[in-house]
């Protein structure tokens, strides 16, 4: 395999998806000495339908807002690979979803999912209907139009969709009830992140959050260090970050920085129950303004528009909502601050220039299809309680999900020591999850 010889390839039937292409990249370029070691498949041309979607659904939402304006946008699901079980992956509700950047996701799902040890295969769906200042009525309606498109392309054995960016709990509702009513039949194994009184697992909503700290901690104690009394410092304020700085607090690291669109709140002090409650309140408002925290928590949380996480002093950087959000030169700034060390909690948070930074500067770097696997592997867990029509407790649930993440992160060790002893986390989750899905491609012929 010649990672430019494919490149070139995808580039000229792709031109202009600039996500999609940068994920295959990454993968490519992390899997091309383990891959030329296996002719049987180059033969099989595994890379060569790997890198493409097995289908792509695309459909027009048309939905009627508070004012009884007619609105339409456009709707997606990209099943990419069912080679070792049914397609699982979120559904993004955002004004920048455009197909290029739900094909990275599905691509970079694919390999998320084979890492959980879960039988599960790639997808990611979505629209670019914007949730902000929408009101309740407003959300449930597109939500009730979109999966009227949706619901025959979906099920408990082909396709699960899960929430994800502008995808929550209340959306999740939304979508199953409409769902329930299409389908005519309670089927809860059809929808994850589900309400606890209809078919929910437990821990869910903060699984992803939980997930990347418990993959943090097993980073650094291979490292040689700990949690404990670390300044973190994290991007966004919904679903993941909540559950990043929950954990985080739990395990004893102090949480010095969250940010929005707007800018950046510093918390000198660190992030109080108090303070990570409100995270809740501030996703629920869909005004999307990280400046709320200060206005609710004046002279504890300091405001400054227009920054990012990035610019406060800190140990740990957990970049928590979306991608490409750290550039190269917000790495350097994190180094000159202090920073020792990011896991990547969004999925491809950091840019490629980034990502070389910290690997060349002694920054320890793990990235998302990894430490944010938590939320994918607890969707699963929920899948096999939905099949099994049981509930399990809190503390089973942890545990499960504490197990999953230190197989995650041996797998990672196991593909990505190098020579000298150092962990590339980046070559290693990528080779750990190419394998298995590569391997049951093979097995399963030319389909």
């Amino acid at each position: 395999m010649k990672t430019a010889e494919i490149m070139a390839n995808l580039e000229a039937k792709h031109p202009g998806e600039k996500e999609y292409l940068q994920a295959v990249q990454e993968v490519l370029e992390s899997i091309e000495e383990v891959y030329n070691q296996h002719p049987e498949f180059e033969k099989a041309k595994i890379v060569e339908r790997m890198v493409e979607p097995d289908r792509i659904f695309t459909f027009r939402v048309t939905w009627v807002d508070d004012k009884g304006e007619v609105q339409t946008n456009l709707g997606y699901r990209i099943q990419f690979n069912s080679a070792i079980g049914p397609y699982k992956g979120g559904l993004r509700f955002h004004k920048a979803v455009v197909p290029s950047m739900l094909k990275f996701l599905g691509f970079e799902q694919t390999f998320k999912n084979a890492l959980t040890t879960l039988p599960m295969g790639g997808a990611k769906g979505g629209s670019d209907f914007d949730p902000v200042g929408k009101s309740n009525d407003e959300i449930m309606r597109f939500c009730q139009a979109f999966m009227t498109e949706l619901w025959n392309c979906i099920g408990p054995d082909q396709d699960i969709p899960a929430g994800d960016v502008g995808v929550g709990g209340r959306e999740i509702g939304f979508l199953y009830g409409m769902y329930k009513k299409l389908a005519r039949e309670y089927n809860t194994g059809v929808l994850t992140g589900k309400g606890a009184t209809w078919g929910g697992s437990i821990l869910r909503p903060e699984a992803t959050g939980f997930g990347a700290l418990y993959f943090t901690q097993h980073l650094l104690e291979k490292a040689g260090k700990d949690l404990v009394g670390k300044k973190v410092a994290l991007s966004g304020f919904g679903n993941v970050a909540w559950g990043a700085a929950t954990k985080a607090k739990e395990l004893g690291a102090k949480v010095v920085a969250i940010s929005g669109p707007d800018g950046v709140c510093e918390i000198p002090d660190g992030i109080t129950d108090e303070m990570i409650n409100y995270m809740l309140d501030m996703r629920a408002s869909n005004r999307n303004k990280v400046e709320d925290m200060a206005t609710k928590f004046p002279g504890k949380a300091l405001f400054t528009a227009g920054k990012k996480a990035w610019s406060v002093k800190c140990d740990i950087a957990l970049p928590c909502a979306f991608q490409n959000e750290l550039s190269e030169d917000d790495a350097k700034e994190l180094k000159a601050n202090g920073c020792w060390c990011c896991c990547e909690v969004s999925n491809m948070g950091c840019q490629p220039g980034a990502i070389h930074f910290f690997q060349n500067n002694g920054v320890l770097f793990a990235p998302g299809k990894a430490v944010n696997a938590g939320g994918v592997a607890t969707s699963g867990l929920e899948m096999t309680q939905n099949a099994e029509h049981i509930s399990w407790d809190a503390k089973e649930v942890d545990d499960k999900l504490h197990f999953i993440m230190k197989s995650i992160h041996e797998q990672c060790v196991k593909y990505g020591t190098q020579a000298d002893g150092h962990v590339d986390y980046v070559k290693g989750a990528n080779i750990a999850g190419f394998m298995k899905v590569a391997t049951a491609m093979l097995e399963q012929g030319i389909i």
